[in-house]
């Protein structure tokens, strides 16, 4: 009780004294006439007696992160370059120059330095103005608190008032610094308001607290600063924008205020030797400026795309605040540490596989090339590649960079999308299955069919207008044949004939349950052509997302880029969930991968076949032209799309030679087998894959084609037992292992007249 009393005594005495002193210090020719004194201690007694420390606006850094949990830092966002610390992260060099510089009796005084302030009166009283303030590191503190309330307000209006407030010259302004910084000292620690205004200064343009200024000024950590360089750092807190050293002219300014003022108050205070001194004088100022990675444009990992991704996230998402402004406040201010699910060995295989078989610009075409993976069963997305640099540089060279994701929808930075081709004829088999048929059941894929609205059940609507013909891509006579052979072959009349006894609408739904969607949000096409063939433009990541669905057994899930995040004080923050539907009865999912692993071993993707004893599924896709070309498949661990297309316009890419980073020429329409197989190949294979579930054999058929043998596929070394009447075509340059190897482009092999089949 005594205690308090005495505290509330001493804190009546300060506040008088505090009127009087300050009033004086600012219009010492008033208050020595006794004029306004009065009418401040008013004032000051009207103020509030408290001021909380607000949360600091902090970095938000985006990592990568391996199976054995280790990080990879891809990028930062930051309003203000700042990662606070504890007081033992700091040198006590540091402290020490602080203390001895800017408030010598800090441990002494209660928030306001009497001394200082009556000398700061006498100084200004002979000069006629205002040059000392004579504030003490709690009064700057409250002042940095109030500076950084005014910083976060979002209206520029508001923003500027409330700075200006808060750094006004004025005796008001003083005063509530004074009350501010006396209620401060009563709640809280020396040690801690030292600790909270070392975080909370400004140590010139965006770099904020000493860790930030530590790193970002001599690539060392705050509690590895030698005596010289926390002096220089000590010398900046006074005008930062003049003392900053990363301006080689202000160099000279940093080390007369370092060794005048900094060093000599520290061996006046006895914080250091003459020895100490000496030796700290005689160190030049030398600066190692370790920029920060601010932004996607300096992701590491070649992962800025995937970066770009992640942060459209967070900025569309209402678990990061309900507007637009809250979500880019939570980024850049909330000093979130954000494990995403990229998987830093992976992406690098993605990496240089693109690199290797896509070139970054073409003279002839618009080229682009897109390879993202995404884990069954979890809906991580652990790759994502782009044959383009990501960089938002307006001066950047936009054959090579772009801050468009290939991958994604438009909504979170990607493009409108691209046609997908016959990797749309999975969810017709799917339907087919569906509908209780198998896949040694016989269809017709010859050319000379025609299909039009009376043939047509399209219960959504909008089916044909008049009468539609359509070519089979690699000339492929079609015939006869079974489902499985016309699959494997990618005949598209055959799927065509096989949509005339479904309903559109059906295999539609099929589709959508499995995340099926246009990368421009527009609703999706549900005619003929859009269906069976692919003609609605989607993002690979929606492809390998569904793809993925077949591979768990036909359960979909949603796919997700982040695996966790914790605010600046450790605090979990929710994350947007993966969500997993049974998206078709698995034995129908089964049966579909079993067609899908013929594809690999003996159809239009056996180019790609690694051939390394995982099992593998998949399934091409072709536009018109090979405008876009795709592979999308993978084991029961990873699957991935991989893309290559034209990105503007329609120019044809068929038939055009392409030359990657590894010197090798390949044909457009080989560019995306070749990524795929080269990933896993190399590095997603090691990551293992099990046979997939033999699908029932009533699914598969009991005849004598190669869907009836009652064997499972096995690896992808294994060699399936063919179809009587699925003879690959012989223009089908994708079709039973007929492609040509890569070739050096000094001598490249003449090219093949054909195109595959989709």
């Amino acid at each position: 009780m005594v205690g308090r009393v005495r505290a509330v005594v001493g804190l009546v005495v300060a506040s008088a004294l505090a009127g009087v002193l300050v009033t004086a210090m600012f219009t010492p020719a008033v208050a020595l006439g006794g004029i306004a004194v009065g009418s401040s201690l008013e004032a000051f007694d009207d103020l509030p007696d408290y001021i909380k420390p607000d949360t600091l606006s902090q970095t938000s850094s985006i990592y990568a992160q391996d199976a054995a949990g280790n990080r990879t830092l891809l990028a930062s966002f930051y309003d203000q370059n700042r990662q606070e610390v504890g007081w033992n992260d700091i040198s006590q060099n540091f402290k020490d120059a602080i203390v001895s510089t800017e408030d010598p009796r800090f441990y002494v005084h209660g928030g306001m330095d009497v001394q200082s302030t009556v000398r700061a009166f006498i100084s200004n009283t002979v000069s006629g103005g205002v040059e000392s303030g004579a504030s003490t590191i709690s009064q700057q503190y409250v002042k940095n608190i109030l500076v950084q309330r005014a910083e976060a307000i979002s209206d520029p209006t508001a923003e500027a008032a409330a700075y200006a407030d808060a750094t006004a010259t004025t005796a008001d302004r003083k005063l509530k610094e004074l009350k501010l910084s006396i209620g401060l000292e009563k709640e809280y620690s020396k040690d801690d308001i030292l600790l909270g205004y070392m975080n909370i200064a400004l140590f010139g343009g965006r770099v904020y607290g000493i860790q930030a200024a530590s790193r970002y000024y001599f690539g060392v950590d705050a509690n590895a600063l030698t005596l010289a360089q926390a002096a220089s750092l000590a010398a900046m807190v006074n005008a930062p924008e003049a003392l900053r050293i990363d301006v080689p002219d202000n160099i000279a300014a940093n080390t007369a205020r370092r060794n005048e003022d900094v060093l000599a108050s520290m061996l006046k205070e006895k914080a250091i030797t003459q020895a100490q001194y000496d030796e700290a004088v005689a160190t030049p100022v030398t600066p190692n400026i370790t920029e920060s990675s601010t932004g996607c444009q300096t992701a590491a990992a070649g992962a800025g795309f995937f970066c770009d991704y992640v942060k459209d996230i967070i900025l569309n998402d209402t678990t990061f605040g309900a507007t637009a402004d809250d979500r880019a406040n939570a980024l850049n201010r909330g000093g979130y540490t954000i494990v995403t699910t990229l998987d830093p060995s992976l992406q690098a295989a993605a990496n240089q596989a693109v690199t290797d078989y896509v070139p970054s610009s073409m003279s002839s075409v618009d080229i682009g090339g897109a390879f993202v993976t995404v884990q069954p069963g979890t809906g991580k997305i652990v790759a994502m590649a782009q044959n383009k640099t990501y960089s938002q540089d307006p001066s950047a060279d936009p054959a090579t960079n772009t801050a468009i994701n290939y991958s994604t929808d438009a909504a979170y930075g990607g493009s409108a999308g691209f046609q997908n081709g016959s990797t749309s004829k999975l969810f017709v088999l799917m339907d087919w299955l569906k509908s209780g048929r198998s896949l040694n059941d016989f269809v017709n894929g010859s050319n000379n069919q025609k299909f039009t609205a009376s043939n047509i059940t399209n219960s959504c609507g909008g089916t044909v207008s008049g009468t539609y013909t359509a070519g089979n891509d690699a000339g492929e006579s079609g015939g006869n044949a079974t489902v499985l052979s016309q699959f494997e072959d990618s005949v598209n009349n055959a799927f065509l004939n096989m949509a005339t006894k479904l309903d559109l609408c059906d295999i539609n739904a099929i589709a959508t349950a499995f995340g099926m969607h246009r990368a421009d949000g527009a609703a999706m096409d549900t005619g003929l052509y859009a269906t069976v063939l692919g003609g609605n433009e989607v993002s690979p990541l929606t492809m390998a997302a569904a793809y993925a669905g077949v591979a768990n057994n036909g359960m979909f899930c949603t796919p997700v880029a982040i695996s966790s995040i914790t605010d600046s004080t450790g605090a979990d923050v929710s994350v947007p969930q993966s969500t997993c539907t049974q998206a078709i009865d698995p034995t129908i999912a089964q049966t579909a991968l079993y067609a899908m692993q013929g594809v690999i071993q003996s159809g239009t993707a056996t180019t790609a076949n690694p051939a390394d004893g995982t099992p593998h599924f998949g399934k091409t896709g072709t536009t018109d032209a090979e405008k876009d070309v795709w592979l999308v498949g993978g084991t029961t661990q990873l699957v991935s799309a991989s893309w290559v297309g034209n990105v503007t316009g329609n120019v044809s890419i068929r038939q055009t030679p392409v030359t990657g980073g590894n010197d090798v020429t390949v044909r457009s329409g080989l560019s995306r087998l070749y990524v795929w197989k080269e990933f896993y190949k190399d590095t997603a294979d090691a990551r293992g894959g099990s046979n997939f579930p033999l699908p029932a054999s009533a699914s598969r058929g009991s005849g004598s084609g190669s869907s009836g043998t009652g064997t499972g596929r096995g690896s992808s070394t294994a060699t399936p037992t063919p179809s009587p009447t699925a003879t690959p075509s012989p223009n089908s340059t994708e079709g039973a292992g007929t492609a040509p190897a890569p070739t050096s482009t000094t001598a490249p092999a003449p090219l093949p007249s054909s195109t595959p089949a989709g």
